[in-house]
């Protein structure tokens, strides 16, 4: 019995490390990855990776939203293209009312809204505490 014991756990961590590895490793197929899967069939486990996603510039932004292509941007034109920044600032970026914005309005309101939110710098003047 004692020597029943040892060798029957040698074979058990063996067995496990076999059905472990081999589990690992991925099924040899001879069908491409990006082949499509035949009906009836289910979808490969792994999905597809989408591409890397590219920003946009304020410039695309606003050429793709502008449906018209005449520089000038309405609110729903901003609504319809799921621009929220322009959409729900519009009032404020129109200043003059004209019932539309243009790139020159939406940079302007983003740097003003940038700097009233921006940290004072520490003066020179100023002791420190210490």
């Amino acid at each position: 019995m004692r020597r029943l014991l040892p060798v029957t756990a040698a074979a058990l961590l063996l067995f496990g490390w076999q059905a472990q590895a081999q589990s690992q490793q991925a099924p040899a197929t001879t069908e491409s990855p990006a082949a499509p899967a035949a009906p009836g069939t289910a979808a490969p486990a792994t999905p597809a990776k989408k591409p890397a996603a590219r920003r946009m510039t304020l410039q695309q932004r606003f050429d793709a939203a502008n449906a018209t292509h005449d520089g000038h941007l309405t609110k729903d034109q901003a609504t319809a293209a799921n621009w929220p920044y322009v959409a729900n600032n519009f009032a404020a970026m129109d200043k003059d009312k004209k019932g539309y914005v243009t790139v020159q309005d939406i940079r302007a309101y983003a740097k003003a809204h940038h700097m009233a939110h921006q940290k004072p710098a520490p003066s020179a003047t100023q002791p420190s505490n210490g």
